[in-house]
């Protein structure tokens, strides 16, 4: 009973799946009797069997370096997911191209398991020509897509990943003037993709006024470029009436029609204060939960709290069935319906094709690699014949050495040999005064 069941939110009482569904089936056969089958009890089931599954999302955050995007993020989830990097130093690294990162985080929340995927864009903007800028998001979209529609044609279907961007928050530097003729092609790249939310990054750098007249300023923009934007559905009346059940949002906040009016003026902080995030300044405190300084508050009210759900299911039904539908129009050029495609076939081709491109490849990189032999047998045979010819030299010289050192043994032998001649005969006068009378000569040096 909606009563009961408030009154037990009330006093901190809860009740089990199980105790719940009893609940129920004990409510509804009292209030109809014999009558009662059960199948009321489905949506605790289905509740039941999706928290034990759990949940995915993936969001994609793309704007400018220094608009605080990591900072949004780790303060929507109030997790680390992105690394609070320092301040760059004059000469520091600055990306020049850009580049899709990934960063996938578990989350718990009441027993509730998120695998939650962040899809980053460094390097957006920098460059001087920006005319390329969506192509890698744009890639990354259509790869997300076509990874989905290749696990949906398989035979095993039971461990799919869904890394489809589910919503794509916008960010749009707080210049107090208009769109830049790089946001406006940008999103029109990607309106047709996925759920586009336009945020104004660091609104607390404008006066309320510049901020109202900014964010009119921006709608003219989108309306008059024909920009399609995720609008928030209208909450119906029964999940009004849950809401009441349920409280009020630990912000404060409860979304509503006028807090869906884009594009959002957030400002985010992880600084921790008396009554939440803030934001110090000399002049004062911001405080990033707070409706009258921020819309931070109902931006992650209704991004995560009321329209999470609707966000997965407009990316499948919407964004994913236009891919899914241009690709079978696609395979199907010869004017068959899609109940008529011969998928079997189709997959020989793509076998065929994947099997050339293999081949092709393969061949490539066989004569690359044949040129790199090549290169390196050249270089190898260079460097023999150099040490070949060192070798040589150096023989040589050692030969030369060892004559000149053989001359100079042979010069101290017969230098060494007259030395003892010239010691026997002067031991021996004898040996003298015969070579005297044959009329030998000794010369003593």
């Amino acid at each position: 009973h909606p009563r009961r069941r408030k009154k037990q939110r009330k006093n901190g009482k809860r009740t089990s799946e199980k105790t719940r569904a009893c609940l129920l089936y004990r409510a509804g056969k009292a209030a109809m009797g014999d009558a009662y089958v059960g199948f009321a009890n489905l949506p605790n089931q289905i509740h039941r069997q999706a928290v034990e599954k759990g949940f995915e999302f993936t969001l994609m955050v793309v704007g400018e370096s220094g608009l605080g995007k990591s900072t949004l993020v780790n303060a929507l989830f109030l997790a680390d997911i992105f690394q609070e990097e320092p301040y760059a130093k004059p000469g520091g690294h600055i990306p020049q191209t850009m580049s899709v990162e990934e960063t996938t985080v578990q989350l718990e929340e009441n027993g509730v398991r998120l695998r939650l995927t962040v899809v980053d864009t460094p390097g957006y903007g920098v460059a001087v020509d920006n005319s390329m800028c969506a192509q890698p998001i744009v890639q990354r979209l259509h790869k997300s897509f076509e990874a989905y529609m290749d696990d949906e044609s398989r035979i095993q279907r039971s461990n799919i990943h869904d890394k489809r961007v589910h919503c794509c928050l916008y960010f749009i530097a707080p210049t107090g003037h208009r769109l830049k003729p790089m946001d406006v092609e940008i999103m029109k790249e990607l309106q047709d993709k996925v759920n586009l939310v336009p945020v104004i990054a660091k609104a607390d750098t404008l006066t309320d006024n510049e901020c109202a007249l900014f964010r009119e300023r921006i709608a003219e923009d989108i309306k008059k470029n024909n920009i399609k934007v995720y609008s928030f559905p209208t909450q119906d009346a029964d999940e009004e009436e849950d809401e009441e059940e349920e409280g009020d949002s630990p912000s404060g906040a409860r979304p509503s029609t006028s807090a869906a009016m884009l594009p959002f003026a957030v400002s985010a902080s992880l600084q921790q204060g008396d009554k939440g995030p803030v934001r110090s300044y000399p002049w004062g405190v911001l405080e990033v939960e707070n409706p009258k300084h921020s819309e931070f508050a109902k931006l992650r009210d209704l991004l995560l709290r009321t329209h999470m759900q609707d966000l997965i299911d407009r990316t499948h039904q919407q964004h994913y069935e236009q891919y899914r539908e241009r690709k079978l129009r696609e395979l199907n050029k010869g004017g068959m319906s899609a109940s008529e495609v011969n998928f079997m076939v189709q997959f020989e081709k793509e076998k065929e094709l994947r099997e050339k491109k293999m081949t092709k490849m393969e061949a490539e990189m066989t004569h690359v690699f044949s040129m790199k032999v090549k290169e390196k047998e050249k270089k190898l045979d260079e460097s023999e014949a150099r040490l070949l010819k060192q070798h040589d030299e150096m023989k040589k010289e050692i030969l030369a050495k060892q004559k000149l050192l053989e001359q100079k043994r042979q010069e101290f032998e017969d230098e060494k040999a007259s030395v003892a001649n010239a010691k026997d005969l002067a031991s021996n006068p004898q040996k003298l005064s015969v070579r005297k009378k044959t009329g030998v000569r000794l010369f003593h040096g």
